[in-house]
C-alpha cells in the first residue's frame, strides 16, 4: 500500500465511521459545566477551543485569566478531559507553556513587564498518527507548538515556530499574530492546516488586522505560511479571528470574523487549505455581532455543515442595522447548512442569554458538542440532529 493512499484510507476511516443508528432518537439537548469562574483560583476562562480525539476523548482548552478579565494579562492554557462524551471531566490541567517565562505585556503603562500572557490555543486531530497537535502563542509576539501522543494526558516540550509567520511581513508588518482560536483540521492528503491572523498596528494592538492560514505537511514537525486569504482592503474590514472545517467535497472552508459595513462573516474557499483561495464573499445568512464563530463538517450526513454563533448585529433605537456595528453577545444560535455551506437557511436558538465565543465537534456516534462562553462560565451543551429538527423542546440538565 502506499503512503498517499494510506493516509486516505486513515482520513477517511476517522471522518466516516462509526456510525450512529440509523433509527429515529429521540431530541436531546443537556448542560454540563467545564470551566466555571473561579475554579481554581482563576477570575475568568475565555477563548474555547475543543476536538475529539480518534479514540473519542473530548478535549476542551481554555485561557486561564488568572487575574482579570482582559485579553491581555497572566494568563495560561488549561485543559479538561472527557471520557464519556463530555458528561464529565477529568481535574483541569496547565497545559502551556511550559518552557521558560517569557514576561513583557506592552498594553499596560507598569506591571505588564512581569505578566506572561499565553493566548489563543488550538489543536488539531491528526488521525494518520493518531498525535494531537497544539499550537498557541506567547504576549501575541511568538508562536509554539506541542504534542499528545497519549489522548492529551502529556505534552512535549514546546518548539518555537514563531518564523513560520515572517512571509506575511512583505504584506503586513505584523506587530502581533494569534492563532485560531478554536481547533485545526486535517486534509485529506494528511496536510494539517490553522487559521491565523496578524495585526500591524501599535505594539501590542489588536488591530488594523488580516487573516490567513498555516499549515503542515509532516505532522506538524514544521510549518509554512499559506497564503494571504482575507485581507483588510476595500471592503474588508480588519478580518481576524478566522474557523475552518473541511467540507464532504473535501475542499478547505473558512469562516471569518471582521468589523465591515454588511454586518455579515466573510467566507473563503480553497482546494488545499493553503493556496488558491477563493475571492471572500460576505454570507449574507451569516450574521456579525463582531464575535468568534465556529464551523463543523456534521459526518453522519453528507453535504451538512454545522455553524454556531451569536445572531445578533448592531442596531440603533429603531432596529436598523448599523454598518459595522457591534452586536450584543447572546442568543448562541446553531445554523446548518445541507448543501456543503452554500446556504444556511436553518437555524435553532441554543442559549437564549449572555453567550459569546463557541467551538463545535461531533462524536463518533453523530452526538454535537458546542463548547461555549455562557454567563461568566464556559460550559457545553450536548445535543443530537433530531434536538436541531425539533421544533421546539425543554431542555434537560
Amino acid at each position: 500500500m502506499t503512503r498517499s493512499l494510506f493516509v486516505l484510507l486513515a482520513f477517511l476511516a476517522a471522518l466516516f465511521g462509526p456510525r450512529h443508528s440509523t433509527e429515529a432518537a429521540d431530541p436531546q439537548l443537556e448542560t454540563f459545566p467545564v470551566f466555571p469562574a473561579g475554579m481554581d483560583g482563576v477570575t475568568l476562562y475565555r477563548i474555547p477551543g475543543m476536538v475529539v480525539t480518534p479514540k473519542g476523548t473530548v478535549l476542551a482548552y481554555v485561557e486561564a485569566r488568572r487575574n482579570t478579565k482582559a485579553d491581555w494579562g497572566e494568563i495560561e492554557v488549561h485543559l479538561r478531559r472527557s471520557i464519556d462524551g463530555g458528561k464529565s471531566w477529568l481535574p483541569p490541567q496547565k497545559i502551556a507553556h511550559q518552557g521558560e517565562r517569557i514576561e513583557g505585556n506592552p498594553r499596560k503603562a507598569t506591571g505588564g513587564e512581569r505578566e506572561q500572557t499565553v493566548n489563543n490555543p488550538v489543536m488539531i486531530v491528526d488521525a494518520v498518527t493518531g498525535s494531537i497537535e497544539m499550537l498557541y502563542c506567547i504576549n501575541y509576539a511568538r508562536c509554539f507548538s506541542m504534542r499528545s501522543l497519549d489522548d492529551g494526558v502529556s505534552w512535549s516540550a514546546p518548539i518555537e515556530i514563531t518564523a513560520t509567520f515572517e512571509p506575511f511581513r512583505s504584506k503586513y508588518p505584523w506587530t502581533v499574530i494569534a492563532t485560531g482560536p478554536g481547533h485545526g483540521v486535517q486534509m485529506p492528503n494528511g496536510r494539517l492546516i490553522v487559521p491565523i491572523w496578524l495585526a500591524y498596528g501599535k505594539n501590542g494592538a489588536h488591530a488594523p488586522s488580516a487573516a490567513a492560514t498555516i499549515y503542515s505537511d509532516d505532522h506538524g514537525k514544521s510549518w509554512r505560511a499559506g497564503d494571504l486569504v482575507f485581507p483588510n482592503e476595500g471592503e474588508f474590514g480588519n478580518p481576524n479571528e478566522t474557523m475552518v472545517t473541511v467540507r464532504h467535497s473535501g475542499d478547505c472552508l473558512l469562516v471569518n470574523r471582521n468589523v465591515s459595513k454588511p454586518n455579515r462573516k466573510l467566507v473563503s474557499i480553497s482546494p488545499d487549505g493553503a493556496r488558491n483561495w477563493s475571492t471572500p464573499q460576505f454570507q449574507s445568512e451569516l450574521w456579525e455581532p463582531i464575535c468568534m464563530a465556529s464551523i463543523a463538517t456534521y459526518r453522519p450526513k453528507s453535504g451538512v455543515i454545522l455553524y454556531s454563533a451569536p445572531r445578533t448585529v448592531g442596531v440603533d433605537a429603531t432596529g436598523k442595522e448599523i454598518p459595522a456595528g457591534r452586536g450584543k453577545r447572546e442568543k448562541l444560535t446553531i445554523q446548518w447548512s445541507e448543501d456543503d455551506g452554500k446556504t444556511w437557511p436553518h437555524s435553532k436558538l441554543l442559549v437564549d442569554g449572555p453567550s459569546a465565543y463557541s467551538d463545535l465537534a461531533v462524536l463518533p456516534d453523530g452526538t454535537i458538542l458546542c463548547l461555549y462562553e455562557g454567563n461568566g462560565d464556559v460550559e457545553i451543551k450536548r445535543l443530537n440532529w433530531e434536538w436541531l429538527q425539533a421544533k421546539s423542546l425543554s431542555e434537560s440538565h
